[in-house]
């Protein structure tokens, strides 16, 4: 027997803020939920799947308009065809309180409960699917505290949205502990709710199956679903495959053994074409960070436009390939600690510089001068995973930190 186990499908989720990105591939990037979709439908009538199970964030809010309820309709009537059940627990961004608009779905999709655990057996595959939904966005109860026990001479799965012990970027929303999990007697625990794939234990399974698409550049690397082997035994093989169709990457390049600019932008431009063949003909969206103590940090930080257009000139023949972002995260190779040291007004700039950073309370006053220019920026720069936090205490004192990368060997060379 063969289940599948997906969550997190956030279909047609809001991509904020490409319009911003001259020559970004916005319709592909906005289209790659519904795309990630058909290809978790197909591998299932391929694989001959008994049984799927979602775990909850199949959309992303409220619909704009019907056409989202639609897609996924037509999407469940494939898997109708092909004799498929489908099991369905909502999650905290698609709860019974956010989707206002409704669809009847295919019969043979069951959406779960959302007033209290509920339970639904297929006694011809031998499978009991025990489950609960969301009925608001918030839930901080222990929602798998209440789920019934497993039930006799049946392949027993707890479908559950949870950030389970809690997960960093994730809210805190229907905790549970694995010791709740296990004492269900249950076979096989599939979550949702956490985008990062994790396997949190193997007696029984739990497993967060990850998203099936990265929305953004901090949702990176290979995504896609759990498939489960069973039978009367229990479970006999946990696979994760692949369904993405853009596969987000930051690229961390280690610039630290080159002396100049050019070379530094030879050396990201490998990284680009070892991450397009690495996506088997994925469109990559690569978020590039040079790192390092480097020779090439005074000219890259001198005119940063000019290396990131080269980067991206360069890059045009690699393949399937957009560039988000580049970030220069070098540092000088000039010693700064022995500046610090020095008696003489650059010393003292540089000892002034660390004090600012150490000192809360001047951070806190420097912050507060910030408020009125947040709330100019443009929207596109204060939402989402990347907005520009510049009110807050950690950004200011990272920011003072490329202050003095900067600053330093500037005044120190003739130019200065």
């Amino acid at each position: 027997m063969k289940l599948l186990h997906a969550a997190d499908l956030h279909l047609d989720s809001p991509l904020r803020g490409l319009s911003r990105y001259e020559g970004a591939p916005a319709e592909r990037i906005r289209a790659a939920t519904r795309r990630a979709l058909e290809n978790l439908v197909a591998f299932a009538r391929d694989e001959q799947v008994d049984l799927c199970v979602i775990a909850g964030d199949l959309f992303d809010g409220d619909w704009r308009d019907y056409s989202t309820g639609l897609f996924f309709a037509a999407q469940m009537a494939d898997l109708m065809r092909a004799d498929i059940p489908v099991v369905i627990v909502r999650g905290n961004h698609d709860a019974a309180s956010q989707i206002t608009r409704n669809l009847a779905l295919p019969d043979n999709v069951r959406v779960l409960s959302d007033t209290q655990p509920e339970t639904v057996e297929y006694a011809d595959i031998g499978v009991a699917v025990h489950g609960q939904s969301f009925a608001q966005r918030v839930v901080t109860d222990d929602l798998a505290a209440k789920y019934p026990q497993a039930l006799p001479d049946r392949f027993n799965i707890g479908l559950l949205h949870t950030c389970a012990t809690g997960r960093a970027g994730h809210e805190n929303y229907a905790p549970c502990q694995i010791e709740t999990l296990r004492s269900k007697g249950y076979d096989y625990w599939a979550l949702g709710h956490v985008h990062t794939r994790e396997i949190l234990s193997e007696d029984p399974w739990v497993v967060f199956p990850g998203n099936i698409q990265g929305r953004h550049a901090r949702e990176t690397g290979p995504k896609g679903a759990t498939l489960v082997e069973f039978d009367r035994d229990g479970v006999q093989r946990v696979e994760h495959r692949q369904l993405d169709v853009v596969r987000w990457r930051r690229l961390e390049v280690d610039v630290s053994e080159v002396d100049h600019a050019d070379a530094a932008i030879d050396v990201a431009r490998r990284a680009l074409e070892n991450a397009v063949d690495e996506a088997d003909g994925r469109l990559v969206a690569a978020r590039v960070v040079l790192r390092g103590r480097s020779g090439a940090h005074e000219e890259l930080r001198a005119d940063p436009d000019r290396f990131i257009a080269q980067l991206r000139a360069d890059a045009l023949g690699v393949g399937e390939l957009w560039i988000e972002r580049v970030l220069f995260e070098t540092s000088t190779t000039v010693d700064v600690d022995a500046v610090a040291q020095r008696d003489d007004p650059l010393g003292g700039l540089v000892r002034g510089l660390r004090d600012l950073r150490e000192d809360q309370a001047a951070l806190q006053e420097l912050a507060e001068e910030f408020i009125d220019l947040e709330r100019k920026l443009p929207r596109a720069l204060r939402d989402g995973p990347d907005a520009l936090r510049i009110t807050e205490v950690d950004t200011i004192r990272s920011s003072l930190a490329d202050v003095e990368q900067m600053l330093v060997p500037e005044l120190l060379s003739g130019d200065g």
